[in-house]
């Protein structure tokens, strides 16, 4: 359907449009007219990325600026997802007569856009790097010209030196190896690199300044250390989408947090003694080589830095601008120098993991300790990667992976020399607290989200956060440091009630029921959440999902529920499957639960909010007719970084620890419940199965859009009124659905035209222009 909005021309490649979809486009064109940015929850099955695409790319098309698109998810089936829709969108607007020049292209790790057959058939993404890097780096490359320039007949790649052809070709192709016009899903760029010889992965990287629309992970913007390498060149007008963003200042914590253990570092003990022994070699063979790199070093970093385009492994996690310029301090120019300093701060860092007692300090408290142990000042540190990375390229050096804890150790050292506000280091001598054999392991945690993602919102003039769970919204701001021009939360509008969300507060004996620390072990708590697994078993049509708190409580209580004999009678009605936080059990896992959802049998799947299932799977419909949350998610509150980073925000932000608390356990509570429901013709059941979820300080934490559907009569209720409500509700929904969603939960252009003329007789008043076309439904309050 085509329609305008403020001018702008939109093609939407669907017949009908939600009413949500349409207030979604118009607050996001007014961001992108203002050059600021916003703040948007949407929906869980609204189809939020083919109207943000839709709009997005109309807005590209219309304006002759042409800004880019970067559009960031977490995962790669969402990547995929979003470059599929893309894909859908340009061939509907080819069909509507736009011929357009468009590229869209997604980026991810080389492990999953290899063609090379010797290289992919490595299990782990660690191992692909690697062996990528000995085929390709500059100074293999070199080295078999070499040899090839000796024996004229000799084929790239068949000498001794081993090559990647796929990049060989790409390579000596020059400028010419560009891919032609159009949307490339990641399988798509793997073909077209097979079919022409060139390698996708650098193909890709290579073509990104071209596309107009970049797909790829929140990595690539996020974390220094790969940023510096992809997302350099990209223009500052670019528009900025962080899609599925409830979690994003955990993500912006992780990138700037790193953990040093004892294997680390005898690994990197045994890394330099075998830097040394190159040092030696080089001295004795070619010491010029050195001696030129001693006089790079002199004149400043940014000289340093040839050939460190496509060298991913030796990047500077933190490093400014102005510092490139400076010239590395004179006690690690020298390599035999840099080498000994890097041997002096791996002993000591083995001392502190002697320690056997847990200690936190401050950065600045750190470095203070080091200068008076080992006389090793704050800026040599501030340059250990880049050195490092400077040395490799010097030793050529291949077979990088040995060398990965290493450069582990000079990140380190760079960041805690780097940043002294808004970390923390911790040392923890024993994995639990009960243990009694020593584990230690060394924290630098990032506590402040702002510093990862400022870069961003200070280079990008447009920056869009947006998910189906962004309640509550008031945080992200302060957490993420930035002022948004729109934040807005969306109702769902349906013609009938959908999902009903339930909150359980007490068993069948009417005994309480919580995931509360003092009362999770309670057998009565525990017994009545196997009567609520076992009774939703029975009522529940195909995929019944349960989620827990950790791995921890949902181990104790299904061994529990073993024990009462109660996983047996469950088994009688579903298959029973179980998520492990090995990510190849878990795919095999679900595989299965699909299969017996869809074959009949039925199939419960007992899972982690905060794991993977939570976090990326989709339950649409038979896959997923009710989601049970066993408890309020919280993370594990004895956790010291995580004490750390709360009485930092208290500090520094102003937010209460028990508000943070709630505010992290509800967003990933409302994560898990929202995957039951993928579409306005899905259906399922939310129980809620905890007393906690019956305060309002609790539920109004919750996205409105789930807030909407409950009702005073759901909100307090024991296992069997839950139960009663629960089948009434799904034997409604059995029933074949007659009412013409049109002009309420569906608008077709003439629908569309007639709010848009209403809207403009009555003239604008606010953010809430177009009302949403909202029905009374049974069980749903229309706001």
């Amino acid at each position: 359907m085509k329609f305008e909005i403020d001018g702008l021309p939109i093609l939407f490649p669907y017949d009908f449009i939600y009413p949500e979809q349409y207030a979604y486009m118009r607050d996001m064109k007014r961001a992108l007219d203002a050059q600021g940015h916003c703040l948007l929850e949407m929906p869980s099955g609204t189809g939020k990325t083919v109207s943000l695409l839709s709009l997005i790319v109309a807005y590209q098309q219309f304006y002759p600026e042409k800004r880019k698109l970067i559009y960031c998810s977490r995962t790669v089936p969402e990547i995929e997802k979003a470059l599929a829709e893309l894909q859908r969108l340009m061939e509907y607007r080819k069909s509507q007569g736009m011929e357009e020049r468009f590229l869209g292209l997604g980026l991810t790790s080389r492990r999953n856009l290899c063609v090379n057959p010797q290289v992919n058939k490595q299990k782990w993404g660690q191992e692909v790097d690697a062996q990528c890097r000995n085929l390709t780096a500059p100074w293999v490359r070199e080295t078999a010209k070499k040899e090839r320039d000796g024996d004229d007949s000799m084929e790239a790649g068949s000498g001794s030196v081993p090559l990647c052809s796929f990049y060989e070709n790409l390579e000596n192709s020059d400028e010419e190896a560009t891919i032609p016009q159009g949307v490339y899903t990641l399988e798509d760029l793997k073909e077209w690199g097979r079919d022409n010889g060139y390698c996708p992965y650098f193909l890709s990287r290579r073509m990104l300044a071209f596309a107009n629309v970049v797909i790829y992970s929140y990595h690539y913007l996020l974390d220094p250390k790969v940023a510096d390498l992809v997302s350099k060149e990209m223009a500052k007008d670019c528009i900025v989408v962080f899609d599925e963003a409830h979690n994003i200042d955990n993500v912006c914590t992780e990138a700037l947090s790193m953990d040093i253990t004892r294997p680390m570092l005898d690994a990197s003990a045994r890394s330099i003694t075998a830097l040394a022994t190159k040092i030696d070699e080089l001295k004795a063979t070619n010491s010029e080589k050195l001696q030129s790199e001693y006089t790079r070093l002199v004149e400043g970093l940014r000289s340093a830095q040839i050939s460190r385009d496509q060298d991913e492994f030796m990047t500077n996690p933190t490093l400014p601008d102005d510092i490139l310029d400076e010239a590395v301090p004179g006690n690690i120019r020298r390599a035999e120098h840099f080498v000994a300093f890097l041997r002096r701060f791996i002993e000591y860092l083995k001392t502190r993991l002697r320690v056997m007692h847990v200690v936190a300090e401050s950065p600045t408290s750190f470095l203070q300790h080091v200068k008076e142990i080992t006389c090793q000042e704050k800026k040599p540190l501030r340059f250990c990667a880049e050195r490092l990375g400077s040395l490799v390229r010097t030793l050529e050096l291949t077979d990088l992976a040995d060398y990965r804890a290493l450069q582990q150790i000079a990140a380190f050292a760079t960041l805690v020399a780097t940043y002294q506000k808004g970390f923390i280091l911790i040392l923890e001598p024993f994995e639990n607290d009960m243990d009694t054999i020593p584990n230690p392991v060394l924290h630098l945690s990032c506590l402040d989200a702002t510093i990862a993602i400022k870069p961003v919102f200070e280079r990008f003039s447009s920056v869009i956060i947006t998910s189906g769970t962004l309640s509550p919204m008031e945080l992200y701001p302060t957490l993420l440091g930035f002022t948004p021009v729109v934040v807005q939360s969306y109702q769902m509008t349906l013609t009938r009630a959908c999902f009903l969300p339930l909150t359980i507060t007490r068993g069948s004996d009417q005994v309480a029921i919580s995931s509360k620390f003092e009362v999770r072990s309670d057998l009565a708590v525990v017994r009545n959440y196997g009567n609520i697994l076992l009774e939703y078993a029975k009522i529940t049509p195909d995929g019944l999902v349960c989620f827990f708190p950790s791995y921890l409580y949902m181990e104790s209580i299904v061994a529990k529920w073993e024990e009462l004999g109660m996983l047996s009678d469950v088994a009688k009605y579903k298959i029973i499957h179980i998520e492990t936080p090995d990510a190849k059990e878990t795919q095999l896992v679900m595989e299965n639960y699909r299969m017996h959802c869809d074959n009949g049998r039925g199939a419960v799947l007992l899972a982690v909010a905060r794991g993977k299932i939570s976090e990326g799977v989709d339950f649409d419909h038979n896959y997923g007719r009710a989601v049970i949350l066993f408890g309020i998610p919280y993370q594990y509150t004895e956790s010291r970084i995580l004490k750390a980073r709360l009485e930092y925000l208290r500090d520094n932000s102003k937010i209460r620890e028990n508000d943070f608390l709630t505010f992290d356990a509800m967003r990933h509570g409302a994560q898990c419940v929202g995957r039951v429901l993928r579409g306005k013709t899905d259906y399922g059941l939310m129980v809620f199965a905890d007393k906690r979820f019956a305060r309002a300080d609790k539920r109004s934490k919750l996205p409105k859009w789930i807030n909407a559907g409950m009702t005073e009569a759901c909100i307090n209720l024991s296992t069997d009124m839950a139960l009663a409500m629960s089948k009434k509700f799904l034997r409604s929904m059995a029933q074949p659905f007659e009412h013409t969603q049109l002009g309420v939960s569906l608008w077709d252009e003439e629908e569309l035209r007639k709010r848009q003329e209403k809207e403009e007789g009555y003239g604008r008043q606010g953010p809430g222009r177009i009302e949403l076309g909202t029905a009374a439904m049974e069980g749903i309050v229309v706001s």
